[in-house]
C-alpha cells in the first residue's frame, strides 16, 4: 500500500521497536483490525529485516510497511530487499534520502530545525519528521509550518498520544508516529488492539 494512501485512510504510523519475530503477525493484525494502516520496525529490534518481510507478506497490499532508525543507504538497500516501502529515520541524511528516492522508497527523515527540513526536501524527501516532537512542542511546529514547502508533509513523533493528537493537527502535523502509545515490547495483541482502538478514534476526529 502507498504511503499515502494509507495516511489518508488513518494518519497513524505505528512505530513496533523492540518486537520479537514470533510477537510480528498477531501484533500487526491487531493494529490493521483497529484501523491503523502504516507500522514501522526499527531496525534496533530483534530480527527487524525478516520482522518487517513477514509483515510485508502478510499486509504488503493493505498497509505502508517499513523500517524506522534507518541510518545508511545500505540499510535501506535491505529494508528494500525485505518488502519495505517507508524509511524512518531520526536524523536527516541526504545519502539516505537520495538512495530511498532511487529505490521508490518513501523516506521519512528525522529533522528539527528549519535548516534540516530544507535540507530533507532538497534530496528528495516529502515526508518529514518532526523528532522528538514532545521536546520541541507543537508552536515549534507551527512557526516551522509558516516557511515549509506546503507539499511536504509532517510527521510528528516522540511523545505523541490520542490526547495530544488535536493539538498537534492544529500546528499543521498530518501524520504521527506512536511508539509505546500503542506497543510496548511484552504486551499482548489484545493490549495492542485496545491502545489502537484508542489512538484511532483520537485520529477519526481531527477536522
Amino acid at each position: 500500500m502507498k504511503l499515502e494512501a494509507a495516511l489518508a485512510e488513518c494518519p497513524l504510523v505505528a512505530i513496533l521497536r523492540g518486537i520479537g519475530l514470533e510477537e510480528t503477525v498477531p501484533h500487526v493484525e491487531a493494529l490493521y483490525d483497529a484501523g491503523v494502516r502504516g507500522v514501522e520496525v526499527p531496525l534496533n529490534s530483534p530480527n527487524p529485516l525478516e520482522s518487517i518481510r513477514r509483515i510485508a507478506d502478510v499486509f504488503g497490499t493493505r498497509m505502508a510497511v517499513g523500517a524506522g532508525t534507518v541510518l545508511t543507504p545500505r540499510q535501506v538497500e535491505a529494508v528494500a530487499a525485505a518488502g519495505g516501502r517507508i524509511i524512518v529515520s531520526p536524523n536527516t541524511s541526504a545519502d539516505v534520502i537520495s538512495r530511498a528516492v532511487q529505490l521508490r522508497l518513501d523516506p521519512a527523515p528525522g529533522f528539527a530545525t528549519a535548516t534540516e527540513a530544507f535540507a530533507a526536501c532538497e534530496a528528495g524527501a516529502r515526508h518529514l519528521k518532526l523528532f522528538p516532537a514532545s521536546t520541541y512542542g507543537a508552536s515549534h511546529l507551527r512557526q516551522l509550518t509558516a516557511v515549509l514547502p506546503p507539499e511536504a508533509t509532517i510527521w510528528a513523533v516522540g511523545g505523541v498520544g490520542p490526547d495530544s493528537l488535536a493539538d498537534w493537527w492544529a500546528a499543521g502535523a498530518r501524520a504521527f508516529g506512536l511508539g509505546g502509545e500503542l506497543y510496548r515490547p511484552g504486551q499482548t495483541p489484545e493490549d495492542t488492539a485496545a491502545k489502537a482502538a484508542r489512538a484511532v478514534a483520537a485520529a477519526r476526529a481531527l477536522p
